[in-house]
């Protein structure tokens, strides 16, 4: 029998072993307050699902909590929670970021719960933490108008923050290989036309994002392309097996995608339309297209583009864990 390790390492290889690996992850508002309720929130859900991978999937707010943000759940059913208070406010704000300690606060909290999931899952199933690019911590320590109006006005004073936002980062993902996680999933938001064009992403994306993926350099680390209108081909830039991204909302398809990144594509379900609002029918259509798309599975790890939303129905996704299992299986 086929282990997920194998699994996922041949759709690395761009092929496929016993079938196509399969992995959904999501939020757990108010567990995820608590290191040891979100361990054990996560640990139940693979348990459920048994996916081939755990994504562990924290508020937003973990690694900037400790710089002074104050946020709350106020009910999105995504599971994520709003910021009620941020740190940058003027663009010398920026300059007085402090080096965090990666094993102090919130973020060492987070160590630990890592490390609980780790040591449940034991040989199971790989582990992956997520880990968000500078860029996204800077527009949750400013806020999306404040940041992209410090960037038009003081340019260098916003890089100077990223610099300390990335040094904090990559002593973060340093603490969190000593846990024994397989990989890091690196969250980006701002690679899309919305925001910047190549060259600005460059700058204030790509060169912050490059440290960061050097630093984890695991054999698992995953590329999350957040949005819509993507700069698709910073997928490529960077040194990671595997991207991610909303293939059903937004684009490129997982055929074209594969091309483009030159990796193995995460993705293929759609998370309102199919994983929420259709039924397991709509479930087991979409996975066979998607297999059809990399050529009966190839280099595929059946998923969604971004978190499934927390109302999706239990019978959705059984559906998703068993659309990749062979017949008879």
């Amino acid at each position: 029998m086929t282990g997920k390790r194998e699994r996922l390492k041949a759709a690395l290889a761009g092929e496929v072993a016993d079938r196509p690996p399969v992995a959904l992850w999501r939020h757990f508002p108010v567990d995820d307050q608590s290191s040891e309720m979100l361990a054990e929130a996560v640990v139940a859900f693979q348990r459920e699902y048994d996916f081939d991978f755990i994504k562990v999937t924290p508020a937003s707010s973990y690694c900037v909590r400790d710089w002074g943000v104050t946020d709350e759940w106020q009910g999105s059913t995504e599971g994520t929670r709003s910021y009620v208070r941020r740190r940058v406010t003027r663009p010398q704000d920026w300059r007085n970021l402090e080096l965090l300690d990666p094993r102090a606060g919130a973020r060492g909290e987070h160590l630990r719960c890592l490390r609980s999931i780790v040591q449940a899952a034991g040989d199971s199933a790989p582990v992956l933490a997520t880990v968000f690019s500078p860029l996204a911590q800077a527009k949750n320590l400013a806020g999306h108008d404040v940041l992209f109006e410090h960037i038009r006005t003081d340019p260098e004073t916003v890089l100077a923050g990223l610099d300390r936002i990335m040094a904090s980062t990559i002593q973060l993902v340093e603490a969190m290989r000593e846990t024994a996680i397989e990989g890091i999933f690196y969250a980006i938001q701002h690679a899309s036309s919305d925001f910047f064009d190549m060259d600005g992403y460059r700058r204030f994306g790509l060169a912050f994002d490059r440290p960061v993926l050097q630093a984890a350099d695991l054999w698992l680390d995953v590329i999350h392309l957040h949005g819509d209108r993507l700069l698709f081909d910073v997928a490529r830039e960077l040194a990671a097996p595997v991207v991610n991204w909303h293939d059903r909302e937004g684009g490129p398809g997982l055929r074209e995608g594969r091309g483009r990144s030159g990796k193995a594509v995460c993705g293929g379900l759609a998370r309102e339309e199919t994983l929420v609002l259709g039924d397991p029918a709509r479930v087991r259509s979409e996975a066979e297209q998607a297999m059809g798309q990399t050529d009966g599975g190839r280099g595929l790890i059946l998923g969604t583009g971004c978190v499934v939303p927390i109302h999706a129905p239990r019978a959705n996704l059984l559906a998703a864990r068993r659309a990749v299992e062979l017949p008879g299986s």
